[in-house]
């Protein structure tokens, strides 16, 4: 059954061991796709501080099926056993009116876990983005709407979310079928909304990604928070720079600033559509200053090739130094 590896780094990114894998313990089904990491900063439920948490979707080989699961290690990632169910749903097919479930994304919120994922079961929309909350990680409560549009075959997807300095929380998704600067085709361009409660997103208003060289990025979008980097006015949305960086494009990313600010962690997995060439990189790019702009060169760089039977099966995830890949 496929599964989720995980590889440690202590070296800041240069080097990486695998030290444990992710297994389906009870569905038969094996880990496909999706994985999110979180490392707990206090206590919820019994699980102590420093408890890493991964929730990813369990499908089976013949993708009939999609359910959330979590799994924890209290062993710094080097074991791992099964928590809880959070979601299930029909078949792993992105397409409306098939009631998958999709994208887990956790997040720590006054003593409770909250996990957000992509809803495709409600039959007035496409898709749309809940969350559901727990005291415990072993019960969670009904689903709570986080973005939905009136319009049913709009589809948004992929949360992700941040704490600013100012104490309020960004989501970024992608809106597939939402307005564009060209307004042509159907496309997933990036929007993203501020509120003081990760829990009340859904009254908030969704401003898109306008950088101000004009470019609007499109898709599988992910979000962290330095104040050396890009919006500098707290997700203003005149405020969006383009930075230049040596990456290539790639389906998902994920993007984590390092213990040395200047240092930003890079992964891509690969392109779509799937091909048995696929890579996914991780690089490490540094920052540095030239006339007041910012200018990235690549540090580090390590590829991993594999075959894959979609994209979203080779999702990077990293977390500190831990990092899992689907192969």
């Amino acid at each position: 059954m496929v599964y989720f590896p995980i590889y440690r780094s202590i070296d800041g990114g240069a080097s990486w061991k695998e030290i444990s894998r992710v297994k389906d313990t009870v569905n038969n089904w094996g880990m496909r796709y999706q994985p999110h990491l979180y490392v707990l900063s206090k206590a919820i439920g019994k699980f102590k501080p420093g408890t890493i948490i991964c929730s990813g979707n369990s499908i089976p080989t013949n993708l009939n099926a999609t359910k959330i699961d979590v799994y924890a290690s209290e062993d710094s990632g080097y074991t791992w056993k099964f928590v809880s169910h959070v979601a299930t749903g029909g078949a792993a097919i992105p397409d409306n009116g098939i009631p998958a479930v999709w994208e887990p994304f956790i997040l720590e919120f006054e003593d409770n876990i909250v996990l957000y994922y992509s809803d495709q079961r409600d039959p007035k929309h496409g898709q749309k983005l809940v969350h559901t909350v727990s005291k415990d990680l072993l019960k969670w409560d009904p689903i709570v709407e986080d973005v939905s549009y009136s319009t049913y075959t709009a589809r948004p997807g992929m949360t992700t979310i941040i704490q600013l300095p100012n104490k309020k929380y960004m989501m970024t998704y992608e809106y597939g079928g939402g307005p564009t600067k060209t307004g042509t085709s159907y496309s997933f361009p990036v929007y993203y909304r501020i509120n003081n409660s990760p829990l009340k997103f859904n009254s908030s208003f969704g401003y898109p990604i306008i950088s101000s060289d004009g470019i609007q990025p499109n898709g599988s979008p992910t979000i962290t928070y330095s104040s050396v980097f890009v919006n500098r006015a707290l997700g203003d949305v005149g405020a969006w720079k383009t930075v230049t960086t040596p990456e290539s494009n790639a389906y998902t990313r994920h993007v984590r600033v390092l213990k040395d600010q200047n240092h930003l962690l890079v992964m891509g997995a690969g392109k779509l559509p799937p091909s048995t060439t696929n890579k996914v990189t991780l690089s490490v790019v540094c920052r540095y200053m030239h006339q007041n702009e910012i200018f990235f060169e690549r540090y580090v760089q390590i590829e991993v090739q594999g075959v894959m039977m979609n994209s979203q099966s080779f999702t990077p995830l990293c977390l500190s130094f831990f990092c899992v890949l689907h192969l």
